[in-house]
C-alpha cells in the first residue's frame, strides 16, 4: 500500500487569490496617481489664469496712474470717451509687455487668446509668440464720476471642460 504525503505550495484558487489582490494594489494606486497629476495639472492652470486676470486689473490701474502723472484726465486711452477701447461696455485686451490696450473685434467671446513669449515666458499679443490656453477679457462699468469697475475673467478649456477665473476690482481717480 502506497502513502500518499500531502504536498507543499499553493493551490490555484490561492493563486488566484493572491493575483487579484495584487491587481486591486497596482490599480489603486495608479488611479490615485492619475487624479494627482491631474489636479497638480488644473492648479497650474488655475494659478496662471488668476495672475494672468490679476495682471488685467494693474495694467488699468498702471495706465490710470501714469494718466495722472502726465497731467491727462484719469481714464484718457482707457476709457475716456466712445473712441477708446475699453469704453463702457466695451470688452477689451490689455498687454502689459508692451503698454497696449485694443478692443475685442466683436465683444464678449471675440478676444484673441493670449501668447506667451517662448524664450522668457511673458504673456501678451506679439507676433511670434506662440497661443496659449487662455482668453482675457477685460470690461470696465462706471460706478460714478469717479469710480470705475474692472471686471477681468480668464477662461480656458482643459479635456472639453472649460474653466473660468473672474476678478473683479474698483478703481478711484485719485487726482
Amino acid at each position: 500500500m502506497k502513502k500518499f504525503h500531502a504536498q507543499k505550495g499553493f493551490t490555484l484558487v490561492e493563486t488566484l487569490v493572491a493575483i487579484s489582490i495584487l491587481v486591486v494594489a497596482i490599480v489603486g494606486a495608479y488611479g490615485a496617481a492619475t487624479a494627482g497629476i491631474s489636479s497638480g495639472i488644473f492648479s497650474k492652470d488655475q494659478t496662471i489664469a488668476f495672475y494672468l486676470a490679476q495682471e488685467g486689473v494693474e495694467q488699468i490701474r498702471n495706465m490710470r496712474d501714469n494718466n495722472g502723472l502726465a497731467g491727462n484726465p484719469w481714464l484718457t486711452g482707457i476709457a475716456g470717451g466712445p473712441q477708446d477701447a475699453c469704453y463702457f461696455g466695451k470688452v477689451c485686451t490689455v498687454d502689459a509687455f508692451n503698454n497696449d490696450i485694443n478692443a475685442c473685434p466683436a465683444g464678449a467671446g471675440s478676444c484673441p487668446l493670449l501668447q506667451e513669449d517662448p524664450v522668457n515666458g511673458f504673456y501678451g499679443y506679439s507676433s511670434g509668440w506662440t497661443n496659449t490656453i487662455y482668453d482675457r477679457e477685460i470690461t470696465l462699468t462706471q460706478i460714478n464720476d469717479h469710480e470705475v469697475a474692472i471686471g477681468v475673467t480668464v477662461t480656458w478649456a482643459k479635456g472639453g471642460v472649460n474653466e473660468k477665473v473672474s476678478v473683479r476690482e474698483n478703481i478711484l481717480d485719485w487726482q
